[in-house]
């Protein structure tokens, strides 16, 4: 395990109710309803809100990747996240699928930047080796 050596940014929320609730952050720009998967609710549930970041995350990871080969990632770029809430046996785990679209990018060079990107984004980090992963360029 890696220790940070520089902390860059650190995200507070404050969550009551768990996935029926209610989540903040400490600066007031999130405030959000939770409402568990499948519910009718009209909260968001933990698993949107992952795949929403982690593919925010990983767009800004294809950028680094794309200046370190020396090419333009496209403005129309975009990853599709999706992230399953499942259960093995009684334990409950996550797996995931990016879909990435790399706009006139050919395949090899897509793939030198999906490849790059997923060794730089922390939300790939973190999750390498823990959950079913899988990445698609489309």
């Amino acid at each position: 395990m890696n220790n940070i050596e520089k902390v860059l940014y650190t995200a507070k929320t404050h969550t009551t109710g768990g996935r029926d609730g209610n989540a903040k952050s400490s600066d007031e720009k999130l405030d959000i309803l939770l409402t568990p998967p499948g519910m009718n609710g009209k909260g968001t549930n933990p698993e949107q809100l992952f795949a929403a970041g982690w593919s925010a995350c990983y767009i800004g990871a294809l950028g680094l990747a794309a200046k370190k080969l020396g090419t333009l990632l496209p403005k129309e770029t975009y990853v599709d996240a999706e992230v399953d809430l499942g259960m093995t046996g009684e334990d409950y785990i996550l797996q995931a699928r990016l879909f990435v679209n790399l706009p006139g990018i050919d395949g090899d060079t897509a793939q030198q930047l999906v490849d790059l990107a997923h060794h730089t984004c922390p939300y790939s980090k973190a999750t390498r080796g823990n959950i079913n992963i899988s990445t698609t360029i489309i």
